[in-house]
């Protein structure tokens, strides 16, 4: 998503060339890019291109303001290894779609600047977590059908969620995850619907020491303490 400076850009470009693992790994990025623009995608509204028309015409046109780019930030190559770097490159992927979910979302419902401020902060939440220096991913499988991907950092206490191919529900029943540890069982959040095969991202905040992270079928409204079988248990 051209999210790295020109100098990045090139240092990256090649060690690419001679590591098959970050090349493949590049790919699997680029076809998660494609997936989460398809979940976050809606059908803008039938006047909205009269509306931007008219606001072009009446808005005074001014050059855009020029500044010198900021210097590229260097690490040593211990702290960022590749991995890591990719890591960090699929963050700013998952938060430019935040961040175009969060507008497309205040233009299709006519929301108020209320609740544009609400998604904005969410974003800029889930993109602190992301790009993180200690960030981790990891991944892992549901019991019953889907994948998870989970972004955590231990400094923030923080991590982010996101599902893939989760197995349908019954209407009666909702996911619920959960943060189970030495102090108890904690709710998070029920997850939200699936949207083309997608769910969330969502965000974990509090962590605790000797945490896992777990998710259960419970009612629509969530329940107090997992009634239902794990059918996620991930050590953070």
């Amino acid at each position: 998503m051209d999210a790295v400076s020109v100098p990045d850009r090139a240092r990256f470009e090649r060690h690419l060339a001679g590591c098959a693992e970050c090349a493949r790994e590049i790919a699997g990025l680029r076809e998660a890019t494609a997936r989460l623009a398809a979940a976050t995608a809606v059908p803008p509204p039938p006047a909205l291109k009269a509306r931007v028309m008219a606001a072009a015409a009446a808005a005074r046109q001014r050059p855009p303001a020029t500044e010198p780019e900021a210097p590229a930030r260097t690490w040593p190559a211990r702290a960022w290894p590749a991995r890591g770097r990719l890591a960090l490159a699929a963050g700013a992927v998952a938060t430019a779609a935040v961040a175009a979910a969060a507008v497309v979302f205040g233009v299709s419902n006519g929301s108020t600047s209320d609740q544009l401020s609400r998604a904005q902060a969410s974003s800029q939440q889930i993109a602190a977590v992301l790009t993180a220096r200690d960030a981790t991913m990891m991944t892992g499988a549901v019991k019953g059908g889907g994948t998870v991907t989970i972004v955590m950092s231990h400094a923030r206490r923080e991590l982010v969620f996101t599902a893939a191919d989760l197995h349908a529900l019954p209407g009666a029943r909702g996911y619920e995850l959960w943060l189970i540890g030495p102090a108890g069982d904690r709710a998070v959040i029920m997850l939200p619907p699936v949207r083309h095969g997608m769910t969330g991202p969502v965000i974990a905040a509090g962590l605790r020491p000797g945490d896992h992270l777990a998710l259960t079928a419970e009612p629509p409204g969530g329940a107090a303490h997992p009634t239902g079988p794990m059918m996620l248990d991930v050590v953070l």
